[in-house]
């Protein structure tokens, strides 16, 4: 192995891959290193062990991050149709789920093979398990890695090393303090796409709800999702909460807290719904029970004290029952943390960064691609796509 470089990619993860793959085929002498014993254990794992590895369907308006017209540019360069390419070059066979969510039809390490696969196309070094000390950059501009395995310098280092998220996998905090030692800002990590907890109060009120699975719309600081929601017995989870959590706490980060609210009657107008219903002589969740699981509408009217039939149920009843149908208004006290979030919101912030290369502006040869920069997506294969996109823009630029 050599010990000077063109560039050195620190995180062979996703993004870390594709960067040092795009790179080296360009002919840059490229060192990948890796504190990991197992290849992108987060790319495994992923989509049930079969990685959701791109939507058909990408722009920024799937991303949050405090400037939210980065991502564009990268990913206009290199989107999706760019990587289902080549996947397709590679011969892996994929699916569509609901949604525009691509999924590996066999298994999440076919994406890590192609991976590999391109590395070694463009005869890249690996280096894995090492732990990096410390980085730093000499007059001539030159980068130093000190590690484990001694020492090696080049002209650039890309920074791959992801968020916090899945701490279990070997998540850490590297990139950030990489950031911070060359006095570039951060923006404060929070887990995202993750389970929401309640106060223990309303735990109790929602436990006989605990285990009910329904279709609701979730809204929450400007976003808005149409998917399933999960009562737990810690709180809220399933893929609807999983998206709003972005936005929840994205509004908490600028101290401006809301609660989630949840349209139990997605597809129906609440008060148009009730007043189709008003003669009945059934129970309010009796008639839930018609579009929403059965065990989950009759514990939530018991929830709200909606004992009588509905058509000995008042006009100013059926409007408060109208609203909490159509806007069920829950706040969350708080998150799983990062050991239950699948990425992380926050990071290296982009005000930092060109958007056309994801090179540092005030660093010349200090790139941060991928989860450790401020840039995150919606569930549904997004912030794999975040991932390539980031990483091709590096890579075409060293």
């Amino acid at each position: 192995m050599k010990r000077s470089y063109d560039a050195i990619v620190i995180g062979a993860g996703a993004g870390g891959m594709m960067c040092a793959a795009r790179a080296a085929q360009r002919g840059r002498r490229v060192l990948l290193v890796d504190h990991a014993t197992t290849r992108a254990e987060k790319i495994r794992i992923s989509g049930g062990g079969r990685c959701n590895f791109t939507n058909r369907s990408v722009s920024a308006a799937n991303f949050l991050s405090q400037n939210p017209h980065f991502c564009r540019s990268a990913l206009a360069r290199y989107g999706a149709p760019e990587f289902i390419a080549l996947v397709e070059r590679h011969g892996i066979r994929y699916h569509e789920k609901s949604l525009g969510q691509l999924f590996c039809d066999d298994s999440s390490q076919q994406i890590i093979d192609m991976l590999v696969s391109e590395c070694e196309d463009g005869q890249v070094d690996w280096a894995a398990p090492v732990k990096v000390d410390a980085v730093s950059r000499d007059e001539a501009g030159r980068f130093m890695l000190r590690t484990d395995h001694g020492q090696f310098d080049a002209a650039a280092v890309i920074v791959a090393t992801g968020g916090l998220s899945i701490p279990k996998i070997g998540a850490t905090d590297l990139g950030y303090r990489i950031a911070r030692q060359f006095d570039l800002p951060v923006v404060a990590p929070r887990p995202a796409l993750v389970p929401l907890t309640l106060d223990a109060d309303t735990l109790a009120a929602l436990a006989p709800l605990a285990g009910a699975a329904f279709d609701v719309v979730a809204r929450c600081a400007g976003g808005e999702f149409r998917e399933r929601a999960l009562v737990t017995h810690r709180g809220l989870s399933g893929p609807a909460i999983l998206q709003i959590s972005s936005y929840w706490q994205q509004a908490c980060a600028a101290g401006r807290p809301e609660p989630i609210r949840l349209d139990l009657l997605s597809g129906h107008d609440a008060a148009t719904w009730l007043a189709e219903h008003a003669d009945s002589n059934a129970l309010l969740g009796n008639v839930l029970g018609e579009v929403l699981p059965k065990r989950f509408a009759k514990a939530w009217a018991e929830l709200h004290g909606w004992h009588a039939p509905l058509r000995q149920i008042g006009a100013k009843t059926r409007q408060a029952i109208a609203e909490a149908l159509g806007n069920w208004s829950l706040a969350p006290s708080g998150t799983q943390g990062f050991s239950k979030a699948e990425v992380t919101l926050g990071g290296v912030d982009t005000r930092a960064l060109s958007s056309k290369t994801m090179a540092a502006l005030t660093v010349p040869g200090l790139y941060f691609i991928g989860e450790v920069v401020d840039v995150t997506g919606h569930l549904g294969g997004y912030n794999f796509q975040w991932a390539w996109s980031s990483a091709v823009a590096a890579g075409e630029a060293l």
